[in-house]
């Protein structure tokens, strides 16, 4: 992702800054979302792989990443808490 762009990207709710999702993280929301685990915001369940995404700077909510456009909109975001295995920063 074009680095000017994620310098003005932030969440829509808590306007932290973002930056791109680890391949760790990832891979701790893949294993969710193939659990059925998962759930965004707005409590509709994630149930597509998410193979790209963003993650605020303070690692407490992701956002999915479609065809390199970031999907920034509040209810859409997945908050890590649900993720046990996700990585320490």
């Amino acid at each position: 992702m074009d680095k000017r762009l994620l310098d003005i990207l932030c969440c829509p709710v808590s306007k932290t800054p973002v930056r791109p999702a680890t391949r760790a993280e990832l891979d701790a929301l893949n294993r969710a979302i193939a659990a059925g685990d998962l759930q965004n915001v707005g409590h509709a369940p994630v149930t597509a792989r998410i193979d790209e995404a963003l993650v605020t700077t303070d690692r407490k909510v992701l956002y999915r990443v479609e065809d390199g456009i970031p999907v920034m909109l509040p209810e859409e975001g997945i908050g890590t808490t649900q993720l046990a295995d996700f990585p320490a920063g």
